[in-house]
């Protein structure tokens, strides 16, 4: 009987989301993602496309980075995850048009130019910041 090899489909997961916690913990940081609960009841795609959204396994990255991150005691919080790939990260403009391919955003507003996952990246990490500014403000106590 042949040996059987360990199943590996998860490990670049595993990779992925410890890579994001330890560099968070290293740099004093915390993590910011995008609030995906309902991805799957929010999106309208054509049928070819549903069988790679999903198979992909954003429920286990994020579900991995939470528990690396609360083992590290990394910050982490959830951010609506709505315009975050229209809104430019500089001017805040959102627009449609601000994505003319997959992997290009062009501002109309304000001319910028750059990758958008970058883009993204950038809304998603100050939306994160606000997130846990009014988190921690809401546990101080009031002033006398």
């Amino acid at each position: 009987m042949p040996e059987r090899k360990p199943a590996t489909w998860w490990r670049p997961t595993h990779r992925i989301s410890k890579s994001v916690v330890t560099t968070a913990e290293r740099t004093s940081r915390g993590a910011a993602l995008e609030g995906l609960s309902s991805i799957r009841e929010r999106v309208r795609l054509r049928k070819d496309q549903r069988t790679s959204l999903h198979s992909w396994s954003f429920h286990q990255l994020g579900a991995f980075i939470a528990y690396k991150a609360k083992r590290a005691g990394v910050p982490l919080v959830y951010v609506d995850p709505a315009y975050t790939s229209r809104q430019c990260c500089e001017c805040g403009h959102i627009d449609r048009k601000n994505r003319p391919n997959q992997a290009e955003f062009t501002c109309n507003a304000c001319g910028v130019t750059m990758h958008a996952d970058y883009n993204s990246s950038r809304n998603i990490a100050a939306r994160g910041a606000v997130a846990w500014t009014a988190g921690r403000q809401s546990c101080l106590p009031e002033p006398a």
